[in-house]
């Protein structure tokens, strides 16, 4: 949505001439490379019912702007929580700094769009507040009846809307309603003394209404029930080399962690990432194809722009294989003459821009799961990932299993704990020798963090094997 709309403007409901701050912004702009006045307000609410009661309870509502200068591979940046003119103005001055003795050429502006990929629903306003304490009870009683094994449950919402306006040089207000909500539910069982969890959550850029209604909320909270009682039978995983499965949807993350981070724009620039000056060389195994989209109707990472203002898509970055492409924001496609991509993201107004995920993820092949594990002799079945760490620098990752299985002779068998997988991106990559036929998304509820920003995301992919890998465990 642009200037155009009917809505006021943040600017004019807080007292700004739209056209002083595009005339203060101009003064700042002149001689510089690029820059933009970004705008925000923001509500957000959050509830946590854990053990029996309503333990917290949360309502948050920010506004502000940041105003940029780039000059070169300078960014001055100044940001304030109060959104007047005095306030921009002075902003103004400070960001101006950047650019002393500089004379650089206005890059070209982005280009518009009237493609939307998600409405301008409001999860605060819908349910009550009411309703919404009493839909976690009903959770919470829900599980408990479930399966007597239950000894604990922590259910939560959260939800925000979002209003984003980037002004540029040219006078053009870019402007984008971003809803966000997410359900989670955690369970905890207990046999014989020996406690496990389970988790699952479900979420996307709408409001609350597509997760809460019954079938949806029970389905996650039979998911999470599901893997606290198969952990309840796990042992503790051998550790080896050995070949993995991986399931589809949620396990993205590790491509996410230990190679998406590699493409972004930002460390190829700067020869930091294993991947930088790469592109047309073979860094996957055939059939590997990557992709970042952030076009993708409703999904938790998508964007109708950027935070720059520019319009998201789908950017090939591995193609059968071949690195074909990187992430850009404005900065980095400019500095390496390349064309932004649409993802130049900030955690607020109060951060500066970067390159950053939105929904990544790995295409399909036709293999079906069954014969990945048929074909495994000895081998360890990951269903589902926790947390993770990479170093961008190697592409070195290690990877929690939070629910996995031995496979023996060809079959799924114990589940086990404990289990890490143990790597680096790039080589892991190349080890990809089945790629299944059941690809999709995670249920709407990763946060990516990078320079101490975090920014909601998606990730996916179909079933994988990998050979080879470093399973940590148990030493047998």
């Amino acid at each position: 949505m642009n200037a155009m709309s009917p809505a006021p403007s943040i600017l004019e409901s807080a007292g700004v001439d739209p056209k002083r701050a595009e005339a203060l912004l101009g003064e700042a702009l002149r001689g510089a490379d690029d820059g933009e006045l970004f705008v925000e307000r923001s509500e957000s609410e959050s509830f946590l019912y854990d053990d029996g009661r309503l333990k917290s309870a949360a309502f948050d509502a920010t506004e502000g702007f940041g105003l940029r200068v780039v000059a070169g591979e300078t960014a001055g940046y100044a940001h304030a929580s109060e959104i007047s003119e005095a306030a921009i103005a002075r902003a103004a001055d400070s960001a101006s700094l950047a650019k002393r003795g500089y004379a650089g050429t206005a890059a070209e502006a982005p280009r518009a769009t009237n493609a939307k990929f998600y409405g301008e629903d409001d999860p605060l306003a819908s349910p009550d507040f009411s309703d919404k304490v009493a839909l976690l009870q009903e959770i919470d009683a829900w599980a408990r009846a479930r399966d007597p094994r239950v000894v604990q449950v922590m259910a939560s919402l959260a939800g925000e809307r979002r209003t984003v306006e980037i002004l540029r040089a040219d006078g053009r207000l870019i402007r984008d309603v971003r809803p966000l909500a997410r359900i989670n539910i955690q369970l905890t069982v207990e046999r014989d003394g020996k406690r496990e969890n389970g988790y699952a959550g479900a979420g996307g850029r709408a409001g609350f209404e597509a997760w809460i209604t019954p079938d949806r909320w029970q389905e996650q909270a039979e998911e999470a029930l599901r893997q606290a009682l198969v952990n309840l039978d796990a042992v503790p995983c051998p550790a080896g080399e050995m070949d993995v499965v991986l399931g589809p949807g949620w396990n993205g993350v590790l491509l996410h962690e230990a190679v998406g981070h590699g493409l972004e724009g930002d460390f190829n620039r700067k020869g930091t990432s294993a991947f930088s000056g790469r592109i047309g060389e073979r860094v996957a195994a055939p059939g590997v194809t990557v992709f970042d989209d952030g076009a993708i109707q409703g999904r938790r990472g998508s964007l109708t722009v950027d935070d720059e203002g520019t319009p998201t898509g789908r950017t090939v970055l591995i193609e059968d294989g071949i690195l074909v492409g990187y992430m850009h924001d404005r900065m980095s496609a400019r500095l390496m003459g390349l064309e932004a991509t649409g993802n130049g993201r900030r955690q607020s107004y109060a951060h500066l821009p970067m390159p950053r995920m939105t929904n990544t993820g790995m295409m399909a092949g036709d293999t079906p799961r069954e014969e990945m594990i048929a074909s495994t002799k000895r081998g360890l079945y990951c269903a589902n990932f926790g947390g993770g760490q990479v170093d961008i620098t190697n592409g070195k990752f290690v990877f929690q299993c939070t629910e996995a299985y031995l496979i023996e002779d060809g079959k799924v068998t114990t589940p086990v704990k404990g289990a890490t997988l143990i790597g680096d991106g790039p080589s892991a990559l190349t080890r990809v020798t089945m790629i299944g036929d059941d690809f999709c998304f995670d249920n709407g509820v990763g946060v990516c963090g990078k320079a101490g920003q975090s920014v909601p995301v998606g990730v996916g992919q179909p079933s994988l094997k990998i050979t080879g890998l470093t399973v940590g465990g148990t030493s047998v």
